[in-house]
């Protein structure tokens, strides 16, 4: 059957651009959809945007730290939240012309508008309909409004990134990582930042050890954290100062004068029109996919968030150029999800790969190297920020099975342990790297003893 596409491509996030470019430098004639601006969650209101937020909150530390250091300067810096909104927005304009033009030269055919499935090999965008041989959907994921009553008249992480003020309150309900990356920057640009989630610790998932020195660290600058109980409402302010209140399952309520939903994305697949060809969504709400990234339907595909397996930017980019080589380039791979470096960009940032000790120690015996220091740039102020390094060992073979870290730079560091843990690094290639000094990467080749040894035999019951 003659089609007027090789491959129609259902948004133009960093997944969908990624597949949609690989696949036209393959030969393929490629048509990308996309309803909104084109760049995707991560350029235009994720990723890229709250790391701006992060180097702008990231100057309230280093103002406290330079007079220690020796700079002098009078008064109280202040931050101009209106400005580095419309810097903001300038800079992620810039960034979507980039988008635009690269998929101009390579080839890429973009059509703005809402695509949906409307028949086998058949998609519709606007008013136009189009046939393609193949159709691979990455629309993402988008804020859930429906995790507890009342939730959707609070503010998403969208909100946040578009503020022309400082709130004076803001609570956070929710105790992912972005909750934790707002409570860290807002507290910083002058927010009373209080937090409320369900569990006794924030960052469910990651590795105990980081959860409680990222909750020590948002403490000690001032944050206030609600946790171990149920989240039943959130009520509107009763009086003309607004904002909101949260009702706990203890009957305590906590209010403030704005209020962030950070409860969690849901795969966006509203009206995709994916019930044309026969595709299910999992217990998730996202579409179902094989390690290829196949669907149950023969012609479809599906990458990135729209799929929740490891919801990330560069792996959906990963999984659009795999998607690409295997279908157009005759060079069939699928991506490895089982060893993928992430950060939190708290402050001081979490970087962790491989197993936490609680995965690990469930596996089987685990010898736990570990570092808790105070950086020397804080020991010459007198402050009390600290760093905090983990690796997690395999006895019998020596191999790094995981790598943890929360501390100044971790997100950058993690990235090349990450490269090791990839390779099969042992504890031994560890030992003999020699250390680049004075630095606080040096500390993951310098621990020599491990300071216990956790789980039992991997047999046992």
């Amino acid at each position: 059957m003659n089609h007027d596409y090789d491959l129609i491509v259902i948004g133009a996030g960093s997944g969908g651009i990624a597949a949609a470019r690989r696949a036209s430098a393959l030969g393929a004639r490629v048509l990308i959809a996309e309803s909104g601006r084109v760049g995707g969650t991560c350029v235009m209101r994720g990723c890229v945007p709250k790391k701006l937020m992060v180097y702008a909150a990231e100057f309230a530390d280093a103002f406290a730290a330079a007079r220690g250091y020796g700079w002098q300067f009078e008064g109280t810096p202040r931050f101009d939240m209106a400005q580095w909104t419309a810097t903001k927005s300038g800079e992620i304009t810039r960034l979507e012309d980039i988008y635009r033009t690269l998929l101009d030269t390579s080839g890429v055919t973009l059509e703005e508008g809402h695509a949906r499935i409307v028949a086998p090999h058949t998609v519709q965008v606007g008013a136009a309909t189009h046939t393609a041989a193949r159709i691979l959907v990455a629309t993402g994921s988008t804020p859930r409004r429906d995790t507890l009553p009342g939730i959707d008249q609070a503010l998403t992480s969208d909100d946040m990134l578009a503020l022309h003020e400082v709130p004076e309150s803001l609570l956070i309900v929710g105790g992912g990582y972005i909750a934790m990356e707002f409570a860290s920057i807002m507290t910083r640009l002058g927010s009373r930042v209080q937090v409320a989630c369900r569990d006794t610790l924030p960052l469910r998932g990651f590795d105990h050890d980081l959860r409680t020195r990222v909750a020590t660290a948002l403490q000690a600058h001032g944050v206030t954290l609600h946790t171990g109980q149920p989240l039943e409402r959130l009520d509107p302010g009763t009086d003309a100062s607004g904002g909101c209140t949260l009702l706990r399952g203890d009957g305590s309520r906590i209010t403030a004068a704005a209020v962030l939903n950070a409860t969690g994305r849901r795969p966006q697949v509203q009206d995709l029109g994916l019930e044309q060809v026969g595709i299910p969504l999992t217990p998730h709400g996202a579409i179902a996919v094989d390690a290829w990234s196949r669907t149950t339907c023969d012609h479809v595909w599906a990458i990135g968030d729209v799929t929740h397996r490891v919801n990330l930017t560069p792996v959906a980019i990963a999984e659009g150029r795999a998607f690409a080589d295997t279908e157009f380039g005759a060079q069939p791979r699928h991506v490895d999800h089982a060893l993928v470096a992430m950060a939190v960009f708290t402050q001081p940032a979490v970087g962790t790969v491989g197993l936490t000790e609680e995965a690990a120690a469930a596996r089987g015996p685990v010898d736990v190297y570990e570092t808790d220091f105070r950086p020397m740039k804080e020991a010459f102020i007198h402050g009390s920020g600290r760093a905090y390094m983990k690796l997690l060992v395999d006895p019998p073979s020596s191999r790094v099975l995981g790598a943890h870290m929360v501390g100044t730079g971790a997100a950058d560091i993690i990235q090349l342990v990450a490269v090791a843990l990839s390779c099969g690094a042992t504890k031994a290639d560890f030992d003999r790297t020699i250390a680049v000094h004075p630095t606080i990467a040096e500390e993951f080749v310098l621990m020599r003893e491990p300071t216990r040894t956790v789980g039992g035999s991997p047999d046992a019951g």
